[in-house]
């Protein structure tokens, strides 16, 4: 029997992630193109790792599933153990995936192996290069340390962190149990000693990006154009139903918008909800006011009031 599956029905599922051994499960959308890349990588992550089981489930033709396990965009990854979330991975990050498969792969053949006595580890996982360069360009600084930035595990990641910290330094970070380097727009700045360095230098204020408060943050993306989508994903390749027909309406009446993926930023993902007291997503705004959610827009658009605001 294949360990590929493709979902054929809600009932069906809680018999395929039955057990102890972890569960690999793929939610898509035929609609979103990231989604037939990732398949292909799910469907490759399978052949290489035959002792997990992969499941792939449309999300839209199984509500119950994805709303228990809180799927908010495609592709989502997840990997389930007795019934819990232990991996989550948002969008096409094939490096990331194969990452965690990779871990739980070798959890799973090394209990196999103390349970029969057969040695084995799985095959490595192929394209470093890619994976190591999507790391280092990840975010505008990052850092590789031992453990994470809520527990570190060695008292030069401790101290690197702490330095951050005081600094006022927005980062993310990695967790590889080999050196700890600070990356900045996708160049090394150094390890622990070069940032002690280069902080008692007053060389790191310059160096890393400067941050603006979280209002005037959100105020300036939402003027940035005098239409503008706040949507999961792009216009090319949303990433929710909701936002590819919120861009479906408004290339179809050819309005000229910018965007923004809230995929891409949390910290604005939140606070725009809070800044202008609107629930969910996609948002559209004209001249720096709210308009609202794809209701809304429907909405003005049957009445014919959409027309008359957008074109004020």
């Amino acid at each position: 029997m294949s360990n590929l599956i493709e979902l054929s029905s809600e009932e069906k599922f809680q018999q395929l992630v039955a057990g102890n051994a972890p569960v690999v499960l793929n939610f898509w959308a035929s609609w979103a193109e990231p989604c037939s890349q990732m398949n292909e990588v799910f469907k490759e992550l399978a052949n290489k790792f035959p002792t997990l089981k992969f499941i792939q489930i449309e999300a839209e033709n199984f509500p119950e599933t994805s709303e228990k396990f809180e799927i908010e965009s495609v592709p989502t990854f997840l990997i389930v153990k007795n019934d819990k979330v232990v991996n989550k991975i948002e969008g096409a990050k094939a490096a990331e995936l194969s990452n965690a498969v990779a871990k739980y792969a070798k959890g799973v053949l090394a209990n196999n192996t103390s349970i029969n006595g057969v040695s084995g580890a799985p095959p490595p996982v192929r394209d470093l290069q890619s994976r190591l360069k999507a790391l280092v360009n990840s975010a505008p600084v990052m850092i590789f340390i031992k453990g994470t930035p809520q527990q570190p595990r060695c008292g030069f990641s401790r101290q690197l962190v702490d330095l951050l910290a005081e600094q006022n330094v927005r980062y993310s970070s990695f967790n590889i149990l080999a050196d700890e380097d600070v990356y900045i727009n996708g160049e090394l700045a150094g390890g622990l000693d070069i940032i002690k360095e280069l902080i008692a230098s007053g060389e790191f204020a310059e160096m890393v990006p400067k941050e603006k408060d979280l209002s005037s943050r959100l105020q300036e993306l939402i003027e940035k154009q005098p239409v503008m989508v706040f949507i999961k994903g792009t216009p090319q390749e949303p990433r929710c139903g909701f936002s590819r027909q919120m861009v479906g309406l408004l290339n179809d009446r050819h309005v000229k918008y910018g965007h923004f993926d809230i995929l891409s930023d949390d910290e604005v993902r939140q606070g725009l909800k809070a800044h202008v007291d609107w629930p969910t997503f996609p948002m559209l705004f004209y001249k720096g006011e709210l308009l609202g959610g794809l209701d809304i827009v429907k909405e003005m658009i049957a009445s014919g009031e959409f027309d008359q605001v957008v074109s004020a």
